[in-house]
């Protein structure tokens, strides 16, 4: 790390601790940050999301040993961390009273935790030494940024400071995962449910458990224009997200030419900014196969069409 970056991360952990928020890049898509145990700071990262209060945020941490400080592990927990993390996987256990603020779980008795991979982000929590809660760094119902310039057109002006760490490997929000009773998936991801069950076993559907996620309301991920899903093809005036072999052309934007799932996950948070931008009558995407990585982007599509509560 050369002298510039270590100073731009001196310089975010330091803001952090003076209660002010952050623009920090993670692999799966950038996040406004605040220190997760400032419920001052919390409170300005909802008002800057415009996030309801009753969503809770996922708690960053820089390994499992400081995820420990702030929730219960158990042998679940310690599997699935010991295979996963760093990475897009976040575990929802009982919380550790004064690990995080209420605010920061919505007043649950559970904190939503993960352990990032992007090195920005890593050394960032590392040199801050705490929790960090790191929503996606758009306004609340938008798609998520993956790229730092669309993390600033949407919440930089709430930021203290914003860091550039590229366009974001995953391009989803992580997999998340509730261990109370049942393991339960809450919301899908890049990790996938057959990974997860090969650690710990099957997992449960989330209803039980599903308000202790984020990214769980109705009208999630939402453009502007309304979203048409299992689109045959784009009707006059609509802009097209294609997926595999689609005609290219003014309007169209695929999420992967080839077929690719991974390569779809990664664009579809900027094509569906990219499709709202043209401001079409309607966004119009093609089928998306739902196995592995399909099952989140179709999740995220849903959301975005406002079908799912």
């Amino acid at each position: 790390m050369g002298t510039d970056d270590h100073d731009r991360i001196e310089a975010a952990a330091r803001a952090l601790r003076d209660g002010d928020l952050v623009i920090l890049p993670t692999e799966t898509v950038y996040g406004l940050a605040a220190d997760a145990t400032n419920a001052r700071a919390v409170a300005r990262l909802y008002e800057a999301k415009g996030r309801p209060a009753f969503n809770p945020l996922i708690a960053h941490v820089a390994d499992v040993a400081a995820a420990r400080r702030i929730a219960r592990f158990d042998p679940r927990a310690e599997r699935l961390a010991g295979r996963f993390w760093p990475g897009p996987l976040t575990l929802v256990l009982p919380a550790i009273e004064g690990g995080v603020c209420d605010l920061t779980r919505a007043g649950l008795d559970t904190v939503a935790v993960r352990a990032p991979s992007h090195p920005t982000a890593a050394a960032v929590l590392k040199a801050f030494g705490g929790p960090v809660a790191a929503p996606s760094a758009n306004r609340s119902g938008r798609p998520s940024p993956t790229t730092f310039a669309d993390a600033m057109e949407e919440t930089g002006a709430t930021a203290a400071l914003g860091l550039d760490g590229g366009a974001c490997a995953v391009g989803l929000e992580s997999t998340v995962v509730a261990l109370l009773d049942e393991a339960r998936l809450l919301r899908p991801g890049a990790v996938t449910r057959a990974a997860i069950e090969a650690v710990i076993g099957p997992l449960a559907e989330a209803e039980a458990d599903a308000r202790r996620s984020p990214g769980r309301l109705a009208r999630h991920y939402a453009p502007n224009a309304p979203v048409r899903l299992e689109a045959a093809s784009p009707r006059p005036g609509e802009a097209w997200l294609a997926f595999g072999h689609a005609p290219a052309g003014e309007g169209v934007w695929n999420l992967s030419p080839s077929g690719d799932l991974t390569e779809a996950a990664a664009n579809l948070f900027a094509f569906l900014r990219a499709a709202d931008r043209a401001r079409p009558t309607a966004i119009a995407v093609a089928p998306i196969p739902v196995e592995g990585l399909g099952e989140a982007i179709n999740d995220r599509l849903r959301r975005a069409a406002g079908f799912v509560g």
